[in-house]
């Protein structure tokens, strides 16, 4: 009795003790996740979680946002999940989405997954327009992102119609010109022929080597007023702080890059930037909310760290995924070589095979037909032997006939006619069986040269049935299989190359296939180049070719704005902020307080 009592106040305690949970959900880009998060749990331990659970170690490009009042934020690692302004209501949601973006994709972005998460989040806002994208390169990054879900092109799988169902093209390019749907994917697939050999990895990777040049591409765009009232839009991104016009969002007007931004600092909406050269004075500008003030500090300092993070040395942690993921991607490479060597024998076996057969089909034919043309023969020379013996038969007995015919004519002759009448008569008829016999030996004569000619004949179709054994023979004697001679697939490297920063640590690696590639980087690197290259003519071709369908009154102002930065023969996007930064801060400051 007292053990049944001991265990209900233990059960008891027990239950007492069980902490109080509620549930969060998490999306992601291709997923949504659902937790049990206890009450106490900070912004970092359900941060944490959600990483571990993806598999993601480059957790400082990434966050969780959610939306307050239309404004967007992120949550806090050092505060309680339940403490941020958010929905009591369960599942409490949150979105898990890329916060700071690299300056170089390929550079800085290690983890397949990282990669991924990056890829589906840039394709999302490209298609959204929230990043302006030229129709042209709108093509070519559909093209990349077919290559990541379909693999390679195959025209007897991928036929006509196989896009009708995905959405690759922002709706402002559709409807830009007058073009079909299939007249878009005509285009897409010829490019996207061309990714033959890419892995998923590989084609996102591309897809955000395009992407990270737009001039849109990872920039929070925020309204704010300078001193005299103006409106402008402030753009903060992984290179600085960029000044824009309201009506043009593809060119600044200033940029303060982060190594030039000794301090950033708001009370309530009023904002303040710090130069580094204490001899300049600092800047302010007002946002419209505070709480947008919140978020842009957050942004600024998330950005500030990652830029100077870039400029030393990896730290160990960062070294050691590099390392890994070099091996992961050399490992891969080799694989995909190997079955590509594989593919490649298999189709050549798979074409020897077939060519084989068709020769076999051939030689079949060629047998069928040879031994038709020799039972023709052997009947030709059967009718042919018969007519003779038949024609020889009636040459004898037409040579008996004339011999009857003239014995016939002397006993006719030596017998004695006694009366004129009876001799004119015998005289008619010595005439008649003279000409009887003279016929009679023209058909005799004729006969025998039929027979001479039946003969011949004869001889010759005997000489095509022995001609037409002999092809028989030598086809039946002819080899079946001829010997197989696939030449193995070239090894093209295909190893992409992580460039660290001097203190860095450097990796040997023993395996000879890995030294060969690695040896490589730099052919890759020219072979780059000169895509680079084919990949702009083939953008300005498709501009050119696309241009007379352009409906002209249909062009957004963007459109516009891109189109007089290209005539101006517009530089990059990097190329554009080094110019703004070329004048001296002070002055930039000024024109900033000017405008």
């Amino acid at each position: 009795m007292a053990g049944a009592i001991a265990s209900r106040m233990s059960f008891s305690s027990l239950k007492r003790k069980q902490p109080k949970t509620f549930t969060v959900r998490i999306v992601t880009m291709d997923a949504e996740m659902e937790f049990n998060c206890e009450m106490k749990w900070k912004g970092k331990d359900l941060f944490d979680l959600v990483c571990r659970t993806l598999g993601l170690r480059e957790t400082w490009f990434f966050g969780l946002q959610y939306t307050i009042k239309d404004t967007v934020a992120w949550l806090k690692m050092d505060k309680k999940v339940l403490e941020h302004d958010v929905s009591k209501e369960e599942p409490v949601t949150f979105h898990f989405l890329a916060k700071f973006y690299p300056e170089n994709a390929e550079e800085e972005l290690v983890q397949e997954i990282t990669q991924h998460l990056f890829f589906l989040q840039v394709k999302k806002q490209i298609l959204d327009e929230k990043i302006y994208c030229p129709p042209e390169a709108s093509v070519l990054l559909a093209s990349y992102a077919v290559q990541a879900k379909y693999g390679d092109y195959d025209p007897t799988v991928h036929k006509r119609g196989f896009l009708a169902q995905e959405e690759l093209l922002p709706k402002r390019v559709i409807n830009l010109y007058q073009m079909t749907p299939e007249m878009w994917e005509e285009r897409i697939t010829a490019w996207y022929a061309e990714h033959r050999g890419r892995a998923r990895d590989e084609a996102e990777m591309e897809y955000l080597k395009i992407a990270q040049d737009l001039e849109m591409y990872g920039v929070n765009y925020f309204a704010i007023r300078n001193k005299k009232g103006t409106e402008l839009l402030l753009g903060v991104d992984a290179l600085g702080l960029h000044i824009y016009d309201p009506e043009n969002r593809l060119t600044p007007k200033i940029s303060f890059p982060w190594n030039e931004i000794r301090n950033i600092s708001y009370s309530d909406k009023e904002f303040t930037i710090k130069p580094l050269d204490k001899k300049i004075d600092v800047f302010k500008f007002n946002s419209s909310k505070l709480r947008v003030n919140k978020l842009i500090l957050q942004l600024c300092i998330g950005n500030h760290d990652l830029f100077m993070r870039r400029r030393k040395a990896d730290s160990l942690e960062v070294q050691q995924m590099k390392a890994q993921a070099r091996e992961e991607k050399a490992r891969k490479q080799m694989e995909r070589q190997r079955l590509a060597r594989e593919k490649q024998m298999r189709e050549e076996a798979e074409r020897t095979r077939d060519e084989l057969e068709r020769r076999l089909l051939q030689l079949k034919e060629e047998a069928t037909m040879a031994n038709e043309a020799l039972m023709r023969s052997e009947e030709t020379a059967d009718l042919l032997a018969e007519k003779a013996q038949i024609t020889e038969e009636e040459a004898k007995l037409l040579a008996q006939k004339a011999a009857e015919a003239e014995q016939e004519m002397q006993r006719i002759k030596a017998t004695a006619i006694r009366t004129e009448e009876e001799k004119r008569l015998m005289e008619q008829k010595v005439l008649e069986a003279e000409v009887l016999a003279l016929k009679m030996a023209e058909e005799s004569e004729r006969r025998a040269k039929e027979a001479d000619q039946l003969k011949q004949d004869l001889q010759e179709a005997r000489e095509a049935e022995r001609r037409a054994k002999q092809k028989l023979l030598e086809i039946a004697t002819k080899p079946t299989y001829p010997p197989m001679n696939p030449i193995p697939a070239p090894l093209p490297p295909d190893i992409p190359s992580f460039n660290l920063i001097a203190d860095s640590l450097s990796f040997d690696f023993k395996d000879t296939d890995m030294k060969r590639l690695s040896m490589e980087i730099e052919k890759e690197k020219v072979e780059y180049m000169e895509k680079s290259k084919h990949l702009q003519e083939q953008l300005n071709e498709l501009k050119t070719e696309i241009e007379a369908l352009k409906l002209k009154e249909r062009e957004t102002a963007l459109d516009i704005l891109h189109n007089e930065n290209s005539d101006r023969g517009g530089s990059s996007k990097h190329n554009t902020i080094k110019k703004l930064t070329l004048q001296s801060a002070k002055s930039r400051v000024a024109f900033f307080e000017e405008l």
